[in-house]
């Protein structure tokens, strides 16, 4: 090839790109669009706000816990705790398992049981299991008491906890009275 070749290559490639280049003012001429000053609508952004886990339980407590415990119903609750029974036993005298026994759970301390090695975080935490405790806790474990040992995703149903706290209560020596 000589340098008369490379030369009309050269020529042809600068062609090519001053056409398209051309081509592209042409058509910013021809199909000119003219930007509104102002936008045609206005979105507002809202701040976000972080939730703190103390107010989070705040908004979990405003829960009317006796319509909640109105949707459910004991053998509803037998059944969905087959769910929890791969790690809690609930019989009277029934033994830990991954977790530990729940018969008379509701009313009592929370992290009480002697026999058991809680986490940190539920030994930590000091309250009764009350209804309003339970509930929060089986909609979601993991975020109810951050460190909880428990890997359960929770009962997003509300009926499914409902049945499930009145199936806890009725499991006990002395279950509290229905709100």
């Amino acid at each position: 090839m000589d340098s008369f070749e490379i030369n009309k290559i050269i020529a042809a490639v600068l062609l090519i790109a001053l056409l398209v280049i051309g081509i592209g003012k042409i058509s910013d001429i021809a199909f000119h669009v003219d930007k509104p000053e102002k936008s045609a609508y206005k979105v507002d952004i809202q701040e976000s706000t972080q939730v703190s886990s103390s107010s989070a339980k705040k908004i979990e407590e405003k829960v009317d816990i006796s319509a909640l415990l109105a949707l459910g119903d004991v053998s509803h609750g037998e059944k969905v705790f087959k769910k929890c029974s791969a790690c809690h036993l609930v019989n009277k005298g029934g033994e830990n398992k991954i977790g530990p026994a729940l018969y008379g759970v509701i009313g009592r301390k929370v992290a009480s049981k002697q026999d058991y090695k809680y986490s940190k975080a539920m030994a930590a935490y000091d309250k009764n299991w009350t209804f309003e405790e339970m509930n929060g806790y089986l909609k979601k474990p993991q975020s109810y008491i951050k460190g909880t040992k428990m890997a359960f995703a929770g009962l997003r149903k509300e009926k499914d906890r409902a049945s499930v706290i009145l199936y806890l209560n009725q499991n006990s020596d002395n279950p509290l009275p229905l709100p």
